[in-house]
């Protein structure tokens, strides 16, 4: 039984990727529309995948992108591991760069919902 859901389970899985991987070219343009400046894009790093690394003014954002049917659901699609992971490697790299020195590191959610436009949710997580 096992062996004959695999081939459904892999499609699936690449239909959830596939559609990541639209979302987050979309928040790219939704940022980029509102004079962020793009620095990194699936960024690997020793703690974490960063989806979007963007910079305006003193804010350099390290940006999750989810797609989801509400933005309830979105912003509880991270969880507290994640969103440590996503903190130190936003400021692991901001160290690394000298360009990027005294910059305020937030953690930054762009919520995908069907049939709404993109949110931006500036430091989605402040306090937890």
């Amino acid at each position: 039984m096992k062996a004959a859901a695999r081939p459904w389970r892999r499609r699936l899985g690449a239909l959830a990727r596939s559609g990541g991987r639209r979302a987050e070219w979309v928040a790219l343009a939704w940022l980029m529309l509102k004079g962020w400046r793009i620095l990194g894009f699936r960024l690997k790093t020793p703690q974490a995948e960063i989806d979007i690394l963007a910079l305006r003014g003193p804010v350099l954002a390290v940006v999750e992108v989810k797609s989801r049917a509400s933005l309830e659901a979105a912003l509880e699609a991270v969880g507290p591991d994640q969103r440590d992971r996503l903190r130190r490697a936003g400021r692991t790299l901001a160290a690394r760069r000298p360009d990027l020195a005294g910059r305020t590191v937030r953690l930054d959610l762009v919520a995908l919902a069907p049939g709404r436009r993109p949110r931006h949710l500036a430091d989605a997580w402040a306090g937890q």
